[in-house]
């Protein structure tokens, strides 16, 4: 019998990454009894992260108050492990908190802020940070504000940090002293901050953008990495996944003085990754929608090209396969399979998403060649 491992990502709204890999476990058990089948939940710094992280690194979860997406009092946590915190920012500014409200004109990251302070103040000296399944297109407006960030127009008015007033902004003026501390950013995709790949044209119609809000959003966000290089003397303008979360990327960069990485990579080398591929067959991995984003630096992207690279065999059992999935046969995934053939909303998928997986699953396990 083959040896297995599991290595998926969430499935957005309805699956966390532990219950995906219960329930592959299970068609394993069922259709190939005595395989040998190890477990890793992984994430690559959206949804799933801060739960992914607490299983390597161990640690206590924090719950505090801060502000949500449109500034309302709301509960969130990250995991303190010895003096390294790790933020999820979905916590407080995800897209699931804003139900049927969205609008990134409107949003803010003004949590990810109060969650930082609140770490500092608990005796974080290193902050790891999560970027992924934002409600916002902020750049981190919101964030620096939290950390005593002022952003100004061209009367000094203080602007509020959301969308919409980006393209408003003509000084941004630096607290004068921000803590030492070393922040680093979990990435799940490398497109720019603006432009046709940037963080509004790709990601904002998710969000509940329109095209002209699109349109408004890419002129803030050009106009932001302006003033960011023209006051903070940092560009912005192309570096890779600065468009990650709305342009929290860049932001990070810029308010925080930190760096930018593949959140599946730091996942899978906190996780010994490598070590546990080494007696390994075949590796199952998989997210809710593999489509042409996967390759940006999505779960089934990071692992496939590892577990290829170390000789392993990979599928990919996903919710459903979108546009431009076929791209993922380049990067080492032999083989995909989809609980669904087509989309479906958030109801009708609670109902039906864990049968429809185990059935996915079996249909995968059936046509290996062993």
């Amino acid at each position: 019998m083959p040896n297995f491992l599991i290595a998926p990502d969430s499935f957005k709204g309805t699956m966390s990454s532990q219950e995906v890999c219960d329930i592959i476990e299970r068609a394993i058990e069922d259709c190939l009894p005595g395989s040998k089948i190890k477990k890793l939940p992984v994430a690559d710094g959206g949804e799933g992260f801060l739960c992914a992280m607490k299983a390597v690194k161990g640690g206590e979860l924090i719950k505090t108050t801060v502000r949500g997406p449109f500034g309302e009092p709301v509960q969130a946590e990250y995991l303190l492990a010895g003096q390294t915190a790790v933020i999820e920012m979905a916590s407080c500014a995800g897209l699931p908190l804003v139900g049927e409200k969205k609008n990134p004109l409107l949003t803010t990251t003004l949590g990810v802020g109060d969650l930082i302070k609140h770490a500092l103040e608990t005796g974080a000296s290193n902050i790891l940070l999560g970027l992924g399944g934002s409600a916002t297109n902020d750049c981190g407006m919101g964030m620096a504000d939290s950390l005593g960030y002022r952003f100004l127009d061209s009367e000094s008015r203080r602007l509020e940090p959301v969308g919409e007033p980006m393209i408003r902004v003509k000084r941004i003026i630096a607290p004068e002293k921000m803590p030492d501390i070393t922040f680093t950013a979990a990435c799940d995709v490398e497109n720019p901050l603006y432009g046709n790949e940037g963080a509004a044209y790709v990601f904002a119609p998710q969000k509940g953008a329109d095209s002209t809000a699109v349109m408004t959003l890419d002129d803030g966000l050009r106009n932001m990495a302006k003033v960011i290089k023209s006051d903070l003397g940092v560009d912005v303008g192309k570096l890779r996944g600065a468009g990650a979360a709305g342009g929290l990327g860049a932001g990070v960069v810029a308010f925080l003085k930190g760096k930018l990485c593949s959140g599946i990579d730091l996942l899978l080398d906190a996780a010994g990754f490598d070590e546990l591929l080494k007696d390994t067959d075949i590796v199952i991995t998989g997210e809710g929608c593999m489509d042409f984003q996967t390759t940006g630096g999505k779960v089934p992207f990071g692992v496939a090209k590892r577990a290829a690279k170390n000789g392993c065999r990979v599928i990919a059992v996903c919710g459903i396969l979108g546009e431009g999935a076929e791209k993922m046969h380049t990067f080492g995934i032999s083989a995909m399979y989809a609980s669904r053939k087509d989309k479906a909303d958030i109801l009708t998928l609670q109902k039906t998403c864990r049968q429809d997986l185990y059935a996915a699953a079996v249909t995968a396990l059936k046509d290996l060649s062993l």
